[in-house]
């Protein structure tokens, strides 16, 4: 390793742990760029740094240390890039970390030492696609990149106490429409997150599916669906109310009728350092409590 990016949640935990890191891994030669997230605009866990200042295919690794939020954070910044990342949990669930705080400097031992393998994640990618205006207003469809998503992108009502009609196309061919709170489409990664709470499936993450899960849907069709990965998935906003977007918890455009999002799986994977095979059901028992019987 010769560069490194540390993506530091603003807690004095994390910072404290960027600063030992830094001069631990400056000691063995390696340049540090540090990304606190406290220096965005944005609130901490929703922060872009995408459109930071920051050239991610210079960088050999990225380490993220904060919570889930921080780790997507690192993943939307740096996969594009091809660049892996390592995540240090410092938050409460950790549900994407690889190590927790206390063995974050015998992680990056092994790093350095090229002990560890890469783990990769099926990503989505994700465009807004503007209605065109009337004939002679001039105004003309509009796309919108939206990037990468590991998680899942949402779209859901914008008015409390109304639902939201969506159309659900899949590869070109009309599925049908919902009357909804909202959709997710998620990948198996984030099958554990909003999607889980919504009562969709739990896919292992090793596999690659695009998973549609319908939000509280007023209508009898009311399953998640599992989709193949090649699939690209619209969903268009009917007439009537406007939705709005969020990819991996951050805030994204308004839809109005007539818009659509375009999901399909994105060419780069998040690429997340790992140092043993991870046992799916066991992380899943020790992060949701679940007892042995």
């Amino acid at each position: 390793m010769k560069s490194a990016l540390l993506i530091v949640h603003p807690s004095d935990v994390a910072r404290s742990s960027a600063e030992k890191i830094t001069s631990w891994w400056q000691s063995e030669g390696v340049s540090i760029t540090v990304a606190d997230l406290d220096d965005f605009p944005e609130e901490p866990e929703t922060a872009d740094l995408a459109g930071a200042d920051i050239d991610a295919s210079s960088f050999d690794i990225a380490v993220s240390l904060g919570g889930d939020g921080c780790m997507l954070r690192a993943v939307r910044l740096v996969s594009d890039a091809d660049v892996a990342v390592l995540g240090v949990n410092y938050g409460k669930l950790g549900y994407l970390a690889e190590v927790e705080a206390e063995n974050v400097i015998a992680a990056l031992q092994r790093v350095q030492a090229g002990d560890y393998a890469i783990e990769e994640r099926m990503r989505l990618s994700v465009s807004l696609h503007r209605a065109g205006g009337k004939q002679d207003s001039g105004r003309m469809p509009e796309t919108i990149d939206l990037g990468g998503v590991l998680n899942e992108v949402v779209l859901e009502k914008l008015q409390s106490g109304h639902t939201v009609q969506l159309s659900v196309s899949v590869d070109g061919k009309f599925f049908t429409n919902y009357v909804a709170d909202g959709v997710i489409l998620a990948t198996p990664t984030g099958s554990t997150a909003y999607s889980m709470s919504a009562r969709g499936p739990i896919v292992a993450p090793s596999h690659e599916a695009i998973i549609l899960t319908p939000v509280s849907p007023h209508m009898i069709f009311d399953r998640p669906l599992i989709l193949p990965p090649e699939a690209q998935v619209s969903i268009e906003v009917l007439d009537g109310r406007p939705a709005e977007s969020a990819t991996d918890g951050k805030k994204q455009p308004t839809l109005n009728p007539g818009d659509c999002l375009v999901c399909e799986k994105s060419a780069h994977p998040a690429r997340l350092v790992t140092f043993a095979e991870r046992d799916f059901l066991a992380v899943l028992k020790e992060k949701f409590d679940l007892n042995d019987r």
